[in-house]
């Protein structure tokens, strides 16, 4: 295992460009780092540097503090799972696994490099398709094979490149428990590129949110999603996204389109000098207040557009005329996210209960504590706690360390217990290797 250290990275190809803009990163040891961002914000880039396929054009890369910008990547001890899979089409699932040990020609003996891959195979429930070609596999278990090629290496750690991405959902929902149960029981030092903040938010300890080459910032999840630093990576993280609001400044009021809200002095003093804001509220914290759940807050009642109800939740739609002095901000907003352009509209998450319909002036609320406060020319976020901020990375450092220890001792536990012949296949019937 092993900790990894980004200290001002940048890479320029060239025309001069900087893909990658002084990212610094320090990964600790056993810690799952993901990269995260639109198209073309250098998640990827970053991500060949450290393994060593792209060069750096400044600053330095340090694995358990030892500089290795130099060294070959078959120098540098990391396993990459790609998102192609990169497998051999002649070689069976069993060779394919064995690769890496018998490309290091001489340095492990064949029982040891059956061993090696049998363990794999046991972790990854690849048991019954050893002797299968990858062109015989689906999707999922192909991706397995990549990973069991990078587990047997015993590397410091593994990079991933978007693995997922060419999986269909509910594969990709299966695989990110499949990648998060393999980490925390190996306990080995990750780095994760994804475009898909779903795979962000559930799987990394941290995640390092890019836009353009630049380091936006770095926190856990639920930091990133409680306490954005700025438009973008409020925009950014959450599905579906952050409601984006223009509002007046007149006083200690926000006139916002729908409804005026009242200031605490704290945010007041902040805005103060500014005649207008960006405010920013997640879809589920405005509810239908004709339901009658008790919530202190502000109600309204716009006009909605059109619902779409799935069941366990119902979307409504409520479109709103942005203010001219923000419209451009926000435009420039939606293309860093990838956006399509779209009318200015206000999402609502209900609750399944609620009756609203599309046509109807519905009685909503939200509670004005819970809404964050962006400058429009700067993007930062006005409201932004930086002590609660600081609990809430104490207390998920705190969690990862617990989970790793839980992953050791289950570990040591089953290493304890006999083996039973064969393994188990997903529908709970045995296998065995060929």
């Amino acid at each position: 295992m092993s900790s990894i250290e980004l200290k001002n990275i940048v890479k320029k190809y060239g025309d001069g460009f900087p893909a990658v803009n002084d990212v610094s990163l320090d990964i600790a040891d056993g810690e799952f780092m993901i990269l995260v961002g639109p198209s073309g914000c250098g998640k990827s880039t970053l991500l060949r540097m450290v393994v060593g396929l792209e060069d750096i054009t400044s600053g330095d890369l340090l694995i358990n503090g030892k500089r290795v910008n130099d060294l070959a990547p078959r120098d540098r001890n990391l396993s990459m799972v790609f998102q192609n899979y990169a497998l051999y089409p002649h070689l069976t699932v069993g060779e394919n696994i064995a690769f890496p040990l018998r490309l290091a020609k001489g340095q492990h003996s064949e029982e040891e490099i059956k061993s090696k891959v049998q363990a794999a195979a046991d972790m990854l429930e690849l048991n019954e398709h050893l002797e299968r070609k990858p062109a015989n596999l689906s999707g999922g278990q192909r991706q397995r094979v990549a990973m069991g090629r990078a587990i047997v290496r015993d590397a410091d750690a593994f990079l991933f490149d978007e693995p997922l991405s060419n999986l269909d959902a509910k594969l990709r929902g299966q695989m990110r428990t499949e990648i998060a149960r393999m980490q925390r029981r190996l306990g080995i030092t990750t780095i994760y590129v994804t475009h898909d903040q779903t795979e962000a938010m559930t799987l990394g300890d941290r995640v390092a949110v890019l836009k353009k080459g630049v380091l936006q910032q770095c926190a856990s999840p639920r930091e990133l999603y409680e306490q954005p630093i700025n438009l973008f990576v409020a925009g950014f993280i959450g599905s579906p996204p952050m409601n984006f609001l223009p509002a007046r400044v007149d006083g200690d009021t926000l006139h916002l389109p729908f409804v005026d809200v009242l200031m605490d002095g704290d945010l007041a003093a902040k805005v103060k000098g500014k005649d207008l804001v960006i405010v920013g509220l997640r879809p589920e914290h405005i509810k239908d207040a004709s339901l009658g759940d008790k919530i202190d807050g502000v109600t309204f009642t716009p006009n909605v557009d059109q619902t779409e109800w799935l069941g366990n939740e119902q979307y409504a739609y409520i479109p709103f005329e942005a203010d001219s002095a923000v419209r451009d901000k926000l435009e420039e907003l939606d293309r860093d996210l990838d956006g399509e352009g779209m009318r200015t509209q206000m999402i609502v998450n209900l609750d399944s209960r609620s009756r609203v319909l599309e046509g109807d002036d519905a009685e909503l609320i939200f509670d004005p504590s819970l809404m964050h406060v962006f400058d429009p020319e700067s993007g930062d976020n006005l409201t932004r706690d930086d002590d609660k901020a600081a609990e809430i990375a104490r207390d998920s450092e705190q969690q990862r360390k617990a989970a790793l220890d839980r992953a050791k001792a289950l570990e040591a536990k089953s290493s304890n217990t006999p083996a039973h012949a064969g393994g188990r296949d997903r529908d709970g019937g045995s296998s065995r290797a060929s």
